[in-house]
């Protein structure tokens, strides 16, 4: 009876703390091929953003791989072009999972990858978009801006810009973007939505890599809305994504987290 009372009771307040999530969620759909919650697509996107890595000379690749595939790291000496240079120091810990064309790693696999001495990312080129994905290293360690996407989404694998829309529905338009939604140009570039950046919904929050002004990087950026669907940008909801009616990212993009995100008044097509 004492058992029966404790459930009872639970029930009756929601199941509080680790819990709620299960009262609260709507889930998405049973045929997708993975569930995940707007709050977890966040904190996996600020995962990648902040994952603490050193890596070394041997990380370094300005030539071609074991295969013959051209490979540029996007370390501190990469500067070609001059407008989107590298960023990672050889010797030091750096934060945020480098860019590499056609790379979906789990944070556990780039850091092995890492360890062994795989170049750190592979910057994208209009050599690369040409060849696609026979321009992909084997030995390069990193992700892309799909990659990136498809991780936040507990995709179990790898999913680019133009199979996407088929595990997302269309929004009817951007207006009806929630945390956790996508903005997606196929054979062009992603970003995972984070929010309202403007109390009017004129701008919106997302979490990218491959776009300025941090381009070989993932990152926390704002944007004007209008700005990105005159660019071609398709609002996208992940089919299996749960429906939190309380979330509005704000749990997971703290204030200080917020502070920090690039303001990019003109966007471009990341990647190009």
């Amino acid at each position: 009876m004492r058992f029966t009372s404790i459930i009872f009771a639970l029930a009756a307040v929601g199941f509080s703390a680790g819990c709620s999530t299960f009262v609260r969620n709507r889930a998405g759909d049973a045929t997708a091929p993975s569930q995940v919650t707007p709050s977890e697509a966040l904190a996996i996107a600020q995962r990648y953003a902040e994952h603490p890595w050193r890596p070394f000379a041997r990380n370094i690749l300005h030539g071609v791989d074991a295969a013959g595939v051209a490979v540029h790291t996007p370390d501190i000496g990469h500067r070609t072009p001059p407008e989107r240079p590298g960023w990672w120091l050889p010797g030091e810990v750096n934060r945020g999972v480098p860019y590499k064309w056609g790379g979906f790693d789990a944070l556990a696999d780039f850091d092995r990858a890492i360890d062994g001495g795989f170049a750190a990312g592979d910057v994208s080129t209009a050599a690369k978009r040409r060849a696609d994905n026979a321009a992909v290293s084997a030995g390069a360690a990193g992700v892309d801006c799909s990659g990136f996407v498809s991780r936040c989404l507990k995709l179990p694998s790898g999913h680019d810009t133009t199979q996407l829309p088929g595990v997302c529905r269309p929004l009817a338009s951007g207006g009806e973007l929630r945390p956790g939604d996508l903005l997606n140009i196929p054979h062009g570039h992603v970003l995972l939505c984070a929010g309202w950046a403007r109390p009017d919904r004129s701008w919106v929050y997302f979490y990218d890599t491959g776009s300025a002004p941090n381009y070989w990087k993932p990152g926390l950026k704002e944007a004007p809305l209008a700005a990105l669907l005159a660019l071609g940008y398709q609002p996208l909801r992940y089919l299996g994504m749960a429906h939190e009616p309380s979330t509005s990212g704000k749990e997971v993009i703290t204030r200080a987290i917020r502070a920090r995100a690039a303001v990019v008044p003109e966007p471009v097509v990341g990647e190009r």
